[in-house]
């Protein structure tokens, strides 16, 4: 059995914010946890997306060429999916294997394993803001990086947390994103400099600018979620 981590109790306090679609005092920026670990949050505005639309992407993309649209400086190499996922279907319970850069950083080996938003945020306060249209999609994932990622006994890298929750508006979607590192460090505030959190920022920020440029035609043009395409003419 996993034991906690002590700034568990503050990771799914901050987590449960992003529900609220009132201005946070922490949207774009870094801070640390008590323990000494990074929180990372950027903010993005996707024009012409919606939640649906970046839930579908990673149900999408398996290739090299998909993540050098996605971020054509910093994503060098996607390594592959696991046998939990299916494309167009499911990527909840899958891992992910790539190898990308943050910005000025060299380029690093990194893995993903996906969950459902409900193993991260309040369940009531979860169906809440689905209802009320404050949350179209959550992205949530456990996060390593290196050529020695620490893994629990579930295949759960123990370095970080990722959520990527969006709520969809009348030009698209905002994206609030959340990176919690530093989880399996002694010393995380020298293993997990701030340096590599404004790099991280930068790299979030990046990536999904440049995704809301191409999603919304890619996503039609696949005719995902069998959905009707709204022609300009």
């Amino acid at each position: 059995m996993t034991t906690p981590h002590p700034d568990a109790a503050h990771i799914a306090a901050d987590l449960d914010t992003l529900l609220d679609p009132a201005p946070l005092r922490l949207e774009t920026g870094i801070t640390r946890l008590p323990g000494g670990g990074l929180i990372v949050a950027a903010r993005t505005d996707l024009h012409g997306c919606k939640g649906r639309m970046l839930d579908w992407w990673f149900k999408f993309f398996q290739t090299t060429q998909h993540i050098k649209w996605w971020h054509p400086q910093d994503h060098v190499e996607h390594l592959g999916w696991d046998e939990q996922w299916r494309r167009g279907e499911n990527y909840i319970g899958a891992s992910i294997h790539a190898v990308e850069s943050l910005a000025d950083l060299p380029p690093v080996a990194a893995k993903l394993k996906f969950h459902a938003p409900e193993d991260c945020l309040d369940a009531a306060r979860l169906q809440a803001a689905t209802a009320n249209g404050d949350m179209s999609a959550a992205v949530y994932a456990r996060i390593g990086f290196g050529g020695h990622i620490k893994l629990d006994a579930n295949g759960d890298p123990l370095d970080g947390q990722m959520i990527h929750l969006a709520r969809d508006t009348p030009f698209g979607c905002v994206l609030r994103s959340r990176f919690y590192l530093g989880l399996s460090s002694a010393q995380p505030e020298q293993d997990v400099p701030d340096a590599l959190g404004l790099n991280l920022l930068r790299h979030c920020y990046t990536e999904f600018t440049f995704l809301s440029r191409f999603l919304p035609s890619i996503y039609f043009g696949e005719h995902a979620n069998g959905e009707a395409i709204p022609l300009p003419w």
